[in-house]
């Protein structure tokens, strides 16, 4: 194996939460992302990645939920860099906490939760939600995607990126995905990767968005990998009718 995808390989083994091999994209131009912050059961204080779907509703991974103290989780829309107080930020804590009832954090099965805001969103250039697909969308193998996320930039990094990071991804055919991740389901997860470059979702990019043509195709779940192919993501398209009900009720 060439030396660049041992490398590759070596970084997914670490797991999927943050950009390596990254760019910066232009402050506010993705006005649908979402920093969730959160405390782990054991106290531990975290933070993952999100994006607003509604005035009211955050979708994330299911294994970005905290303890049953919602009161300590926030969402913070309208935020280009996390450390810097931005004009455009509007932190809302959130109201409830719904991961999917068949979430299996050991298996990564339905990887996906919906947070309930306790106050509406408001609008602006630098807040806005991101379109969902339709029921029958379908993506193939080869098109291009993209993820982003706040999370680390190299296995050696101390810290998470304080900016927004963005990689290109492309869709992977299902029958190699499932070689690479023994517990791949084609039904309810898409993987994305590109084996020509550096580029992986790393500590801190859970529960970002797969976007592909303007819209949020998947939920960032793992990557732990022995090969070149950088993320496994939820399948928003099969939890449509879930996320619906559910926003519905709440």
């Amino acid at each position: 194996m060439p030396p660049v995808l041992i490398f590759l390989a070596f970084l997914l083994l670490l797991g999927a939460e943050e950009i390596i091999g990254g760019h910066e994209v232009k402050p506010h131009s993705r006005p649908y992302m979402a920093h969730v912050k959160f405390v782990k059961f054991n106290g531990n204080r975290s933070s993952c990645g999100g994006f607003l779907v509604r005035d009211y509703f955050v979708l994330t991974a299911a294994h970005c939920n905290g303890s049953s103290l919602y009161s300590s989780m926030t969402v913070t829309l309208g935020v280009h860099n996390i450390k810097a107080k931005e004009e455009t930020q509007q932190i809302i804590p959130v109201e409830k906490a719904i991961p999917h009832p068949a979430f299996n954090s050991a298996a990564h099965t339905s990887d996906i939760m919906i947070l309930k805001l306790k106050s509406k969103a408001k609008r602006t250039k630098a807040v806005r939600p991101i379109k969902l697909p339709r029921n029958n969308a379908r993506l193939k193998p080869g098109e291009v995607c993209s993820v982003a996320g706040w999370g680390k930039t190299s296995i050696n990094a101390t810290e998470r990126s304080a900016i927004l990071l963005e990689a290109q991804l492309i869709i992977q055919d299902d029958q190699k995905c499932k070689k690479s991740f023994h517990r791949y389901s084609k039904t309810t997860q898409i993987c994305a990767g590109d084996p020509k470059k550096i580029q992986a979702p790393y500590k801190g990019d859970s529960g970002g968005p797969l976007v592909c043509n303007n819209k949020a195709y998947g939920v960032l779940a793992y990557g732990k990998n022995r090969t070149i192919s950088s993320g496994v993501f939820t399948k928003v398209v099969y939890f449509l009718p879930w996320i619906s009900r559910n926003m519905k009720l709440l």
